[in-house]
């Protein structure tokens, strides 16, 4: 009865701890003399960049240190100027950081065995993630369909880029795809687009350290984030949580019971 996974990049499949997009922010911010944090590049994750660089900016501390460095905040045409900036510099750090998240080569089998259709979206533009598609292919993960956020004319909270990927597929119903994604903006467009949705907690922006990282720590230290995360996620308004991707097929097995229960997202 499902139809089709559509799953979010980095966070989700990709780049354990959706590390790529902060230093990619921390950089163009600082080339113009205005210093910001992980945390503060991290809140806006999962938007469209450039939408992105305009919510850093709107950001008071961000923007206090602007004006007080520019004199004044950037026009719209600055801003573009900052995208146009920021595509290269994002580019590097993608590359940089394509390796799949663990267990994602065994969740893909079980989808494909599940008869399912494999979608993608992503916060970043086509020119960032040409060698991220290719790097990923190399490690066997071949989507049915991406489509970046400079390719839909309203991006994510928006439903465009989601309902574009069942457009592509020739999926019948909303109600028989799923949408995975580590993001609030991700889920909502998922959501908006009358899909099922799923929240990934730990591989994602909701903890956001690498996976490197993440393994050292003690059982206790990430039960602690652990339950952070997921506190965090629970005003997406996601159908369920789960630590990673690895852990989808019984997300996938349940869904699949409440549609034959005439259930709906």
């Amino acid at each position: 009865m499902l139809e089709a996974v559509i799953f979010d990049w980095a966070g989700t499949l990709v780049d354990f701890g959706s590390r790529a997009p902060l230093k990619a922010f921390v950089e163009l911010f600082a080339e113009h003399g205005i210093d910001i944090t992980l945390a503060e590049a991290r809140e806006p994750m999962g938007t469209e960049k450039r939408v992105h660089i305009c919510r850093l900016l709107q950001q008071p501390r961000i923007q206090q240190a602007w004006i007080t460095r520019h004199g004044r905040l950037p026009t719209e045409a600055e801003i573009d100027a900052l995208y146009q900036r920021l595509i290269p510099l994002q580019r590097e750090q993608i590359e940089l950081h394509t390796k799949l998240v663990p267990g994602t080569l065994d969740m893909l089998v079980a989808v494909r065995a599940r008869g399912l259709k494999i979608g993608t979206t992503t916060g970043y533009g086509r020119a960032m993630i040409d060698n991220l598609v290719v790097a990923a292919a190399k490690q066997g993960f071949v989507p049915d369909c991406i489509v970046a956020a400079d390719e839909v004319p309203v991006t994510r909270p928006a439903a465009a880029a989601a309902l574009s990927n069942l457009v592509q597929l020739g999926v019948s119903a909303v109600q028989h795809c799923v949408k995975v994604d580590d993001t609030a903006p991700g889920i909502s467009e998922g959501r908006n687009a009358g899909m099922w949705t799923v929240a990934v907690a730990i591989s994602g922006n909701a903890v956001g350290l690498g996976e490197t990282e993440w393994q050292q720590l003690s059982p206790e230290a990430r039960a602690t984030l652990r339950c952070g995360a997921y506190r965090s996620l629970e005003h997406t308004g996601a159908h369920y949580f789960i630590d990673s991707v690895a852990d989808l097929p019984s997300v996938l097995a349940d869904i699949e019971c409440r549609l034959a229960r005439n259930e709906k997202p």
